[in-house]
């Protein structure tokens, strides 16, 4: 009887005594946008300040165009020292503030209103949605018949700037809630102010917060807007005089604190929703 040696015998058409392929699994390319980067938001405007740094020093960007940013440093560090821009600065905010506080809680109050009752949503939302066709900006001369010109139009402008948005990224997600939600509280007989809080409340955050982060720059934009409108004060009232003496610099100066604003209230918006929804699982994350 012949014995034939393990290694002469063919496998698959191949002879045993060849080493076969490694057929491990294959590493799969993980989808997604990769781990976040710490500050990597900063990266956009970084490189736009590292374009207006080198077209300035470099003559690309004219000066009387546009000034050098180290310009409007020395010419904010000069206002620092006289007390101007921090005063400017306080009563923008709170006129700002002001706004934000109204436009969040009445946009919240009468979302709910509208979200959660047949005869609220078809009385409020086709007031709103006509009123998102008409800029608010556009309503400014007639709310100066109707308020005068003075701070109450102004905080008024902002909150109506806030109140949309809020409105509807809030209401979107009120009526976006899964009916097995609502099935579930009825079956454990919920109240109705248990209902809003365990599931209303919770189910219309992230929409909320959506809204938030555009209320937050509604607000800025509407401050920049009304504070050109017979202000004795603010970050506006400062760009609108020193565009009377032609101050190039003080006018580029408030629009740099204008962006500081707007970005570092949206960083915070945004650093805010990864807290409280930090449940979520979304593809930034």
């Amino acid at each position: 009887m012949t014995v034939i040696p393990v290694s002469g015998l063919a496998v698959g058409g191949r002879a045993a005594g060849r080493a076969a392929p490694a057929s491990g699994p294959k590493r799969k390319r993980r989808l997604g946008l990769g781990a976040p980067v710490t500050y990597g938001w900063m990266l956009g405007p970084g490189l736009l300040l590292a374009f207006w740094t080198i077209g300035s020093a470099t003559g690309f960007i004219d000066p009387r165009t546009l000034p050098a940013p180290w310009v409007a440093l020395h010419t904010g560090l000069e206002l620092i020292q006289q007390g101007r821009l921090q005063e400017h600065l306080a009563i923008s905010a709170f006129r700002a503030g002001q706004g934000l506080v109204w436009g969040v809680s009445i946009g919240v109050v009468v979302a709910l209103l509208s979200g959660l009752t047949l005869l609220g949503g078809y009385l409020i939302d086709g007031v709103v949605q006509l009123k998102r066709a008409i800029p608010t900006l556009a309503l400014i001369p007639l709310f100066i018949l109707w308020f005068g010109i003075g701070e109450g139009m102004k905080v008024i402008v902002i909150s109506l700037s806030v109140f949309i948005p809020i409105y509807v990224h809030t209401h979107n997600a009120l009526r976006a809630i899964e009916m097995k939600h609502v099935e579930l509280a009825e079956t454990l007989g919920l109240s109705p102010m248990a209902f809003v809080r365990h599931v209303v409340l919770p189910g219309a955050l992230p929409g909320f917060m959506l809204g938030l982060r555009f209320g937050v720059m509604g607000a800025w934009l509407a401050l920049v807007v009304v504070e050109q409108l017979n202000a004795t004060s603010g970050i506006g009232y400062m760009i609108n005089l020193a565009r009377t003496y032609a101050q190039s610099d003080v006018i580029l100066l408030g629009l740099v604190v204008y962006a500081i604003l707007g970005v570092s209230s949206d960083a915070a918006v945004r650093l805010l929703e990864r807290k409280v929804l930090s449940y979520r699982r979304t593809l930034a994350k």
